[in-house]
């Protein structure tokens, strides 16, 4: 009888091998992490093994395959009710989307993915998606959306580091 791997062994493998820098490998680990999770029946953990596979797809520079890997996970997320994996993989499909310089989309799902970290409670998360939505508009040159997006961002912070009170001071002059 083999001794198989656990699909949280499969996982953590590819984790350190992403995190050695290794992105194909971690490619084909999170691939495999998440086939396990689906044949173990949790859905929800073979949507983030996929999520990380995006990233590390993206990592690689394969944009269009990232967002395919990603391609549908919030869905999982939607269904068990988790609006903070939802919104990590919409984030992750609109940095795919914006790698393949598909700004619309990009835009689209960026928003998206503010509004489910809102309702999820996760201001730093939210706070990060505002500032990628925020440098999206800005390379668009749509200038007072960007402002409006970061300041979206930074109103819900609660604690603010010296670098974002600054940001909100700033943002908070009349043009």
């Amino acid at each position: 009888m083999t001794n198989q791997p656990t699909p949280q062994e499969i996982a953590e493998k590819a984790k350190r091998i992403y995190q050695a820098g290794d992105y194909l490998g971690a490619i084909q680990g999170y691939a495999a992490a998440a086939c396990a999770y689906l044949d173990a029946g949790d859905a929800p953990m073979s949507a983030e093994m996929k999520n990380n596979q995006s990233v590390a797809l993206l990592r690689n520079k394969d944009a269009q395959a990232a967002f395919e890997a990603a391609q549908g996970t919030e869905k999982i997320f939607v269904e068990i009710g988790d609006e903070r994996r939802q919104g990590i993989a919409l984030a992750n499909q609109a940095s795919a989307l914006q790698a393949l310089k598909h700004f619309k989309e990009a835009t689209d799902y960026y928003i998206n993915a503010g509004n489910a970290l809102e309702s999820a409670g996760e201001i730093e998360l939210r706070l990060e998606v505002m500032q990628l939505l925020s440098v999206l508009y800005l390379r668009r040159f749509k200038f007072y959306d960007a402002i409006i997006a970061l300041q979206s961002g930074l109103i819900a912070v609660k604690n603010p580091t010296p670098r974002q009170r600054f940001m909100k001071k700033l943002l908070s002059f009349r043009l």
